[in-house]
């Protein structure tokens, strides 16, 4: 495998050119094996119910790191297209609502719960006080349980723009569960996840971030009739959980958030 035919890199992996037709996602060193047989087997269900993900065409081992091989979807992510034609924000904005609502038809019963994952990221942060703990459980208590596909990562770094059109990637942790709580997550991320601090066109997309995000939910509104404090009520308990994924950078947002919300209640 060639180093220079690496085409991303991300937080927990790298992809690079494989072979015709293919690409390799190569976690960094460390990453549990079974945890990338999980999302190529996640990847793999999403694909079986028709939804418009890459194909899973095997799981390898490269200089001790594991790897998935998937069919190469050629096209740019979103967020390049976000970048280098900011006039279509709207458009893609739209599209990206479209997607989400179509994944949201679907169910996958195999899928874990996602109120079960939240309580348990949420009970193992020793971060929290046991008191702001305990408000935060009893919230989520109070939430719908849902039975539909929830990414749980859905952004526009994760569509890629093809002919065949938008294809979703990035099938680590899915879940089943209330759609509204997917719609949070998304909301949530684009218009409060940091951005690298040396990020090509990092200016445009914090210039243009809240507009985008304005023109999403609005879409995803007109497609799903429901109020924006039904999805709303999710970000706690969704930010909450945020703190099981141990990055630095994140934490007093999240702390400062949490306060936030529960002092509002």
């Amino acid at each position: 495998m060639e180093k220079n035919t690496m085409i991303a890199r991300g937080r927990t992996a790298e992809v690079f050119a494989w072979k015709d037709g293919q690409v390799l996602k190569l976690f960094l060193a460390g990453f549990p094996a079974k945890q990338a047989k999980h999302e190529a087997w996640m990847t793999e269900a999403a694909h079986k119910a028709g939804l418009p993900v890459p194909a899973v065409e095997g799981i390898v081992e490269v200089e001790g790191r594991q790897g998935i091989i998937f069919e190469r979807v050629d096209g740019s992510s979103m967020l390049q297209l976000f970048k280098s034609k900011p006039w279509r924000i709207g458009q893609m904005a739209r599209i990206l609502a479209e997607l989400h609502a179509k994944i949201h038809l679907c169910e996958m019963p195999e899928l874990a719960p996602l109120k079960e994952d939240l309580r348990g990221a949420i009970q193992g942060q020793a971060e929290l006080p046991g008191e702001t703990k305990e408000a935060i459980l009893s919230h989520l208590e109070r939430l719908p349980d849902g039975n539909t596909v929830c990414h749980g990562d859905f952004h526009p770094d994760n569509i890629l723009m093809s002919s065949r059109g938008p294809v979703v990637i990035d099938w680590a942790n899915p879940r089943r569960g209330d759609p509204l709580a997917d719609v949070a997550a998304s909301s949530l991320l684009l218009r409060l996840a940091p951005l690298p601090q040396f990020m090509v066109g990092r200016w445009l997309i914090n210039m243009s971030r809240a507009r985008f995000h304005s023109a999403y939910l609005k879409r995803y509104l007109e497609l799903r009739p429901v109020s924006q404090d039904q999805i709303e009520v999710w970000e706690l308990p969704l930010v909450a959980s945020r703190l099981a994924d141990n990055i630095p950078e994140e934490r007093e947002l999240i702390l400062a958030f949490v306060d936030k919300a529960l002092s509002s209640q």
